[in-house]
């Protein structure tokens, strides 16, 4: 059976919901990228200097875009599908013919879209303060979809386990936005003293936000093939886990 009307029902219905409401799912990444660049990149990244051989404005910037794509694909399901089950539409998708990786594709594609769209807002920004170009298109578009990709997995996860909006605001305040910041978004794990750094190295963003500086400018502080394979197998578990949430209707049929 071709299930991509249905599939197509879902992803244009989460494009509109982000689309239609832009002053507060474009607009506010567009203004904190901004600041991040005037005090970060301007202000204090004059008195730092280089970073790897290359300016600090410039260091940053593969880093802020790469955490704007984390927040908006993750918190755009989250939302989205909690929203579904506190309004009750979750029944309509469920006695409908549709299986179960129809449904989460369709959520996940949203989250995907909502997420590269802002990624695209924010380094347009970003080349108001900069001339930063792609040295690897092939690898900076892989870990752009692939991250975007693995936490709109995991908002779909935080969301079937909601039991109200406070729930669904947990998870980005106390771990989301701390292992962003923790990644080596404005700073280089050489920096760190020696402790620090190999504590620094079990947060899975870093590896995402090094492999994203590497297509950008070239410069990493891990290894691209072990930042690929980790962001591949935690896709693969992240999916595996929604699927059987939703066969098992945990949180969901209850």
């Amino acid at each position: 059976m071709n299930y991509s009307v249905a599939f197509s029902t879902i992803l244009i219905k989460e494009i509109r919901r982000f689309t239609r409401i832009w002053p507060q799912t474009l607009l506010p990444p567009a203004i904190t990228t901004a600041l991040y660049f005037l005090i970060f990149g301007k202000l204090i990244g004059d008195r730092i200097g280089l970073v790897h051989g290359v300016s600090y404005m410039d260091y940053i910037v593969p880093g802020i875009i790469l955490m704007s794509v984390i927040s908006h694909s993750y918190s755009n399901v989250v939302s989205s599908f909690y929203s579904t089950k506190f309004q009750r539409h979750i029944e309509e998708l469920l006695v409908a013919p549709v299986p179960n990786y129809v449904i989460l594709a369709g959520y996940v594609c949203g989250g995907i879209a909502r997420g590269v769209l802002v990624g695209v807002v924010v380094a347009g920004i970003s080349m108001m303060f900069t001339h930063t170009t792609i040295l690897h298109w092939d690898i900076a578009a892989a870990v752009f979809v692939l991250t975007a990709t693995l936490f709109a997995l995991a908002g779909f996860i935080n969301a079937v386990f909601a039991d109200s909006f406070d729930d669904i605001s947990i998870i980005p305040n106390f771990v989301l936005t701390p292992l962003s910041y923790l990644g080596g978004v404005f700073y280089s794990v050489a920096m760190l003293p020696g402790i620090w750094q190999k504590i620094a190295q079990a947060n899975p963003i870093l590896y995402m936000i090094n492999a994203f500086r590497y297509g950008m400018i070239g410069v990493s502080d891990v290894e691209i093939e072990l930042a690929f394979a980790m962001t591949g197998g935690f896709i693969v578990f992240l999916t595996a886990l929604s699927l059987l949430l939703l066969h098992k209707g945990i949180g969901i049929k209850n």
